[in-house]
């Protein structure tokens, strides 16, 4: 009897996690490797989940395609390491135990983190791997990404005769993370072909029964469920399960009720659980029909439009000169002078006060503090800059929901320089998102929805800038970055330091066909030693030789030399603002008696071009 024979005639027992007794084990590595080098130890726990009265057992490939293996430099074992799993899963079944192959979601709560074109070649591959090797059927679980689920279940379903199991995560009791309703996913699921559609992974037993209640018993297919014990605990650096075996037995029962066929467990569980799902329904009939629990209709208020202080800078830039300013929050926590150089760049007429997110993975006082503290103190715009290295995602929206309450709307995305080169040894990068999806995260903030899909209850009014680094060799890929930018929703660019005309003729050459603006970072030198640090070991940074040159003559004059920066930056100024309306200053080492004075000139500069301007109008 084939597995969707006996699944029409009875309930079927699926195993439990893999990964959390390997990790009670002490194994923290690729899991599916260890199909190669430990293959009775993951024989031994398949054998354990048969031995708990399992009949259904997956095989160990959860992450054993070619993006997640490439992780481990294993992208070339797929073959090896796939049939390696089954040959093992069939030496620990029983004649009559079937083993599903199983191909894991790669997007989670990034989606367009990889492409749909790589997820197709990564699954076939690890399709045919499985097919090959004779598994008795297909279990897609853990997809959080709609589109992936269905994209990767059409090209199994071409493929295959054999039966098909495709599981979705929920983020919340009823919706996927897109905010699908389970119930329109279910029904997707079945036109694509699928024979048992379900739930597994993230949420426990309550979770799952709450959002299965509103589920009819679908027509053309079977239910599955597969909950994870409970919620994990972090103790002494390792994730914990706390949930009994005897909780799982209580909660068989209402499973069956809610129409499911095959139940089995994922994150947290063990033989145990199974065990206890064994004892109460293992050949049991399955129900036939069931009451369903219709959600109350919910009106949705539509968020409501957040207001801002000040226009955006992007629409600032595209009508006059504006001059930006950055002066990075100090590493002491003496914040005297910062505040007089905020005074005095306010005086000057900058449109915004830029503070660096701990630069050089040096940490520095909280720019959102400061910022809050100018706009407040000063009245001056604060624009904060965003990396991330330092948060995670939970960290970083809940840092952009804090700005929006303290009605800082002007953000600078970047993905941050990592830890390795800052002053904190042993200090790690986080990077859950880079600069592409952290403007894409800030983008959803703007239209009232986090970037789970949740309403906020009110729309963001963040103005998005994005950095721009031109001093590359290839100025064509760097712009090819900025076009993907602002698909991803940047407003305006902030480039790095330019310190040639050269370069800033190329960049207007290169970016002239965009509408997007673009500030030109310009940063007074101070020194010769202060220009070869700069050229020589900070990353996306380079100096022209002239300019170098320029500044060694004065190696011993630290006087003469920091007048000669700021005629070098004078010069920058006048190029920039004959093609571009933004400058962007960078005040060094908190001198911002330099950027002040730069400040002004640009402010006179522009009052400059502006009579010159309205005389030519006259005059023709």
């Amino acid at each position: 009897m084939n597995f969707l024979e006996k699944l029409e005639k009875q309930i079927l027992i699926a195993d439990g996690a893999m990964g959390t007794l390997l990790y009670s084990y002490g194994t923290d590595m690729c899991f599916e490797e260890l199909n190669l080098s430990q293959p009775n130890q993951i024989k031994s726990i398949h054998r354990a989940y048969v031995e708990a009265g399992a009949d259904v057992i997956q095989t160990n490939t959860y992450a054993a395609n070619y993006l997640k293996l490439q992780r481990y430099g294993l992208e070339d074992s797929v073959k090896e390491i796939n049939s390696a799993a089954v040959r093992m899963a069939k030496k620990a079944a029983n004649p009559d135990t079937y083993i599903l192959g199983t191909v894991g979601g790669n997007r989670g709560i990034k989606p367009q983190s990889i492409s749909i074109e790589e997820i197709k070649r990564s699954f076939r591959e690890q399709l045919y791997c499985l097919l090959l090797e004779g598994v008795d059927g297909i279990l897609l679980e853990t997809y959080y990404d709609l589109q992936e689920l269905e994209t990767v279940l059409t090209i199994a379903r071409r493929e295959t005769e054999l039966p098909i199991i495709a599981q979705v995560s929920l983020q919340e009791p009823g919706f996927l993370q897109d905010r699908t309703p389970i119930i329109e996913a279910f029904k997707r699921l079945e036109t694509h072909g699928a024979d048992v559609i379900g739930l597994n992974c993230r949420l426990g037993p309550h979770h799952m029964l709450t959002t299965l209640e509103e589920v009819p018993i679908p027509v053309h297919s079977y239910l599955s469920a597969y909950p994870n014990a409970s919620l994990p605990t972090y103790i002494d650096g390792k994730f914990q399960y706390d949930s009994d075996s005897d909780y799982f037995r209580k909660s068989a029962k209402l499973f069956r009720d809610q129409g499911v066929r095959l139940l089995g467990g994922c994150c947290g569980t063990t033989p145990e659980h199974i065990r206890a799902f064994a004892d109460e329904l293992k050949g049991k009939i399955p129900v036939q029909e069931k009451q369903v629990k219709i959600r109350e209709n919910i009106v949705v208020v539509p968020s409501t439009e957040a207001k801002r202080e000040y226009p955006p800078l992007q629409d600032i830039v595209r009508e006059r000169t504006s001059v930006i300013v950055e002066l990075d929050p100090p590493r002491k926590l003496d914040t005297k002078k910062f505040f007089d150089g905020a005074k005095a760049l306010k005086e000057a007429g900058i449109d915004a006060l830029t503070l660096a997110d701990n630069s050089l993975a040096s940490p520095r006082i909280s720019n959102e503090s400061l910022g809050y503290l100018a706009k407040t103190q000063l009245g001056i715009r604060s624009l904060i800059h965003i990396a991330c290295r330092d948060r995670n995602i939970i960290g970083l929206q809940s840092h952009l929901m804090g700005l929006h309450v303290l009605g800082m709307n002007d953000i600078l995305a970047i993905t941050g320089d990592p830890a390795r080169v800052g002053d904190f040894p042993g200090a790690s990068s986080v990077y859950d998102m880079s600069s592409f999806e952290l403007i894409q995260m800030i983008k959803q903030l703007n239209n009232g929805l986090s970037i789970s899909g949740k309403d906020l209850g009110q729309k963001t009014a963040f103005s998005i800038a994005a950095a721009f680094n031109p001093n590359v060799r290839s100025i064509e890929k760097a712009v090819k970055r900025l076009e993907k930018k602002i698909h991803f929703g940047a407003d305006y660019f902030i480039t790095q330091p330019v310190f040639s005309e050269e370069k800033i003729i190329e960049i207007y050459e290169a970016t002239k066909h965009l509408d997007t603006p673009i500030y030109i970072g310009i940063m007074p030198l101070t020194s010769h030693k202060n220009t070869e640090f700069l050229h020589n070991e900070v990353p996306g940074i380079k100096i022209s030789e002239d300019i170098r040159n320029r500044m060694a003559l004065f190696k011993d004059q630290p006087n003469q030399a920091s007048i000669e920066g700021i005629q070098i930056a004078k010069s920058l100024i006048d190029a920039a603002m004959e093609l571009f309306n933004g400058i962007y200053l960078i005040t060094p080492f908190l001198r911002y008696e330099l950027t002040v004075e730069l400040a002004k000139y640009a402010r006179e500069r522009a009052n400059a071009i502006r009579r010159n301007n309205h005389v030519q109008s006259i005059i023709y």
